[in-house]
């Protein structure tokens, strides 16, 4: 009788087969309706970018009342994850760029830039000569297509596997010829890489949107258009944007250069201090740092033609109110600066945003919480949000110009300089948590140096921009 052990054998491998096929097998992509939502956004590299997405994409899963789930990806999976059922959404992407793929109304628009290690000026025929690589299927690659209507010969090598950042640091660490990515990814990589060029605009900008697939849902399509025209018309979505792109391009090239610099000569010496402040204070201690090197470039004996001085540049009586009797100890100063910060910033209504609330605080460290709330009731008066940084900084600058002044109750304030301040400190703390993140900040044990040692050293050596 034969033996039914092959039989038998083959049955449990096909067994096991299936079971394995079925375990690999990816989850059914949940119905939205039923109450979860998966988006594609930015890849992480992407900073900026992601950090705005998500920020939209959860506004948007508040609005429908569903759980988001968020996937991060470069453009090519994006579409990938979209056209294979893995995804709902896909975040950042340029209308009408591929065919597989149904758009959202447009809510940003970038203007794309050729920027290469010998960026041509003028020409567009210039990149013919240019090796070009960009992130396939990005907005960047359809901007390409456009352009090459009418220009034939213009060539580009599609990437499946790096995102338009990763192209863009290539470029500018010089093991990429040419790329292309827009000007808000540009002005972002030059305050690490100041010698970036800004680029050749390719006269082919991208009108950004949300997309689904062709045969995806038409009324989460539908959602998705009521949600973003009132973010249009309500003021949220130019809020959002200012909030994660209103501060590129405060630094020049010298300035950021400097900056990084001293991160590497001065900023060990102190951080133990900015983090023991940021332990105490609750307050992230990269934007102490960051205050400290807008108010004094780090610089313990820092001293302006008002008075104020040290690290965090105190004034006498703030230093008073602190309980500071030497302004020019660095650590005193650091952790009385902190102090202060934290006081302004819970003078603020609670019902403000606790981002919103940081920006505010360091708009009144800069000009004071009286001319602070001066411009917080100019800006209700003028039909904006008084509780939304971005409003409240469009509005700052008219204080010292009559007859606005003169409608409030502090009087005249240079508002135009708080708001750079601000802008400014936003962008030395978005460039040291880039650091941070990148394993490029260190606590050091280094010996604290004799008073006066770095103002020296920086006049000798540039590193230090001189002060008033």
């Amino acid at each position: 009788m034969r033996s039914l052990l092959p039989l038998r054998l083959a049955v449990l491998i096909g067994l096991c087969a299936w079971l394995a096929l079925k375990v690999m097998q990816p989850a059914p992509l949940p119905d939205w309706r039923l109450g979860e939502l998966v988006m594609v956004v930015p890849s992480e590299d992407m900073e900026t970018d992601f950090a705005f997405e998500s920020d939209l994409a959860t506004l948007f899963a508040q609005q429908m009342k569903v759980k988001l789930k968020l996937i991060s990806l470069t453009p090519h999976a994006a579409v990938n994850a979209l056209t294979t059922g893995k995804a709902h959404i896909i975040a950042g992407f340029r209308t009408r760029s591929h065919p597989s793929l149904r758009y959202s109304i447009a809510y940003q628009t970038l203007d794309e830039r050729a920027v290469c290690i010998d960026t041509p000026r003028k020409n567009i025929e210039d990149l013919y000569l240019h090796h070009i690589q960009v992130a396939m299927d990005s907005p960047q690659e359809g901007s390409l297509r456009e352009l090459r209507s009418t220009h034939d010969d213009l060539d580009w090598l599609p990437v499946k596997t790096q995102s338009p950042a990763q192209l863009l640091q290539a470029v500018a660490e010089e093991q990429l010829d040419c790329t292309v990515a827009n000007n808000e990814q540009i002005a972002s990589l030059r305050n690490f890489y100041p010698d970036l060029a800004s680029g050749l605009s390719l006269n082919a900008p991208s009108d950004i949107a949300w997309a689904i697939s062709a045969d995806g849902d038409e009324a989460l399509l539908d959602e998705m258009n009521v949600f973003l025209a009132r973010t249009l018309k309500d003021n949220t979505l130019h809020q959002l944007l200012d909030s994660h792109y209103g501060h590129n391009e405060r630094l020049g090239a010298v300035d950021s250069a400097t900056f990084i610099a001293n991160t590497d000569t001065l900023l060990p010496h102190y951080q133990s201090w900015f983090e023991q402040a940021g332990a105490e204070t609750g307050l992230d201690w990269r934007l102490i740092a960051a205050l400290a090197y807008r108010e004094s470039r780090w610089d313990p004996n820092a001293t302006s033609f008002t008075h104020v001085r040290g690290m965090m540049m105190l004034t006498e009586d703030t230093a008073d109110r602190m309980g500071v009797e030497n302004r020019l100890d660095a650590r005193t100063s650091i952790l009385a600066g902190a102090r202060y910060l934290q006081m302004l910033k819970s003078q603020l209504p609670k019902r403000i945003n606790e981002e919103e609330r940081q920006w505010m605080a360091l708009a009144a460290y800069n000009q004071g919480m009286g001319h602070l709330e001066d411009a917080r009731i100019l800006t209700a008066q003028s039909n904006l949000n008084p509780d939304v940084w971005a409003d409240v900084k469009s509005v700052m600058p008219a204080l010292s110009r009559s007859p606005y002044f003169e409608q409030t109750k502090h009087g005249r304030a240079r508002g135009g300089e708080a708001v750079i301040h601000v802008e400014t400190v936003r962008l030395y703390y978005d460039m040291l948590k880039r650091l941070d993140t990148q394993g490029e900040l260190h606590t050091s044990t280094l010996p604290a140096l004799p008073s006066g040692f770095f103002r020296h050293l920086g006049g000798k050596l540039g590193l230090t921009a001189p002060r008033p």
